[in-house]
């Protein structure tokens, strides 16, 4: 497939401020949230990301489809991005995984997308002023200029409404039957998430959003996750009360970016909308009771008020963003639950934080154990010490 330099596109903001571009990608045009993205790598996870849904996602960096895409990158059974702008397209990728172009692959599921946009300009502008409604058209032939800012003035965003049901999956059951049991309740959750809980040999259960708490429970876990998902943490609030529910119960929770949200309304807390967001592999995240700052992968454009979150009730900001300072993780001192504002997978990112779920499954496995038979115990125990005298 050849790039098409005909019929130019744009990007149009609900501002006025109009980007033009080539486009590429499916024929059409797309409403939605533009926002920012500064990941160098991973533009496929980018699209293929729950919690991108609804949003047309500017990569910052300058050279994008280079290596092609495969199937094993996918994070979710599609794409869910409303659009890409892009400064660089490279439609002859050269990587061995490939299996096609990023414009047909971005074709194929029908989203548009830009490219030869001035990106640095867009990025500066959506800093300054905030992300904000758009449209992204790939044809402006016979629309002026004043119709197109009409369109991108009523667009449509994800922050209307609740949008997890249109990103969550299905009930699955997935890894050992004799093992710990985590269950996982799917806001829009990634693959990779649910791929580093399977190497750590635990069974997962994947619940659809909606599932309560009395649900849950009855599956007889010994641990709960709550993944990333997209759209304003406040809409989400059947899923709040369920949450609550959890953290009380006395499992052990660990609740992942839209997840870590929840969390903190259940606590009692607020949320507020970030200006532009976290969004890229590269955000410094200081461990207040360690000290330690890692270098973490985002993906949200909602933040917990510090100020907000009842530390007389046990809570306690574990974790914030060396940037802005705002809120990047909470534990309970007393409850076994914990939670994370980045996705500690690291798709696309870094991969060092994967310890987390260590940290997380050391309580799972606490917990798994404290429920088996006394002979079951005593048996695991003298094959861990080579038998009895």
């Amino acid at each position: 497939m050849s790039i098409r330099t005909q019929l130019p596109g744009a990007l149009v903001l609900e501002d006025g401020r109009i980007f033009p571009g080539v486009p590429f990608g499916a024929e059409t045009d797309a409403e939605g949230e533009a926002v920012f993205t500064t990941v160098m790598t991973g533009y496929q996870e980018v699209a293929t990301d729950p919690s991108f849904y609804g949003q047309i996602v500017c990569m910052t960096y300058p050279l994008i489809g280079n290596y092609g895409v495969c199937p094993e990158d996918d994070q979710s059974r599609r794409p869910w991005i409303a659009g890409m702008v892009v400064r660089e397209y490279c439609d002859e990728p050269s990587h061995w995984r490939s299996t096609g172009t990023l414009g047909e692959y971005l074709a194929r599921h029908g989203i548009p997308a830009l490219h030869s946009v001035d990106t640095r300009a867009l990025t500066r502008h959506l800093r300054t002023r905030g992300v904000m409604r758009a449209v992204l058209v790939s044809d402006r032939a016979g629309r002026s200029d004043d119709e197109l800012r009409e369109l991108a003035g009523k667009a449509w965003t994800p922050n209307t409404a609740d949008v997890v049901p249109a990103v969550a999956g299905d009930f699955r059951a997935l890894g050992p039957k004799d093992a710990p049991h985590v269950v996982l309740i799917d806001l829009g959750v990634k693959e990779h998430i649910i791929e580093s809980l399977l190497r750590r040999e635990v069974r997962v259960t994947v619940v659809p959003y909606g599932t309560t708490a009395k649900a849950i429970l009855a599956l007889g876990p010994d641990g709960v996750v709550t993944s990333p998902g997209p759209g304003d943490p406040v809409n989400a609030a059947a899923a709040v009360f369920t949450v609550r529910d959890l953290a009380r119960s006395g499992l052990p929770f660990f609740g992942i970016c839209l997840g870590h949200q929840l969390l903190a309304l259940a606590a009692g807390a607020q949320t507020s909308k970030l200006k532009f967001g976290h969004r890229g592999g590269n955000h410094p995240v200081k461990d207040l009771l360690s000290g330690q700052v890692h270098m973490t992968s985002q993906n949200h454009g909602y933040q917990v008020d510090a100020e907000s979150l009842p530390v007389d009730q046990g809570w306690q900001i574990w974790m914030v963003n060396v940037n802005d300072g705002t809120v990047e993780g909470l534990r309970h001192q007393r409850l076994p639950v914990m939670s994370v504002q980045y996705h500690p997978e690291g798709s696309p990112g870094p991969q060092d934080n994967q310890y987390l779920f260590d940290e997380f499954l050391a309580l799972v496995r606490a917990h798994w154990e404290r429920r088996q038979p006394a002979a079951s115990v005593g048996l695991a125990a003298q094959a861990s010490t080579g038998g009895s005298e």
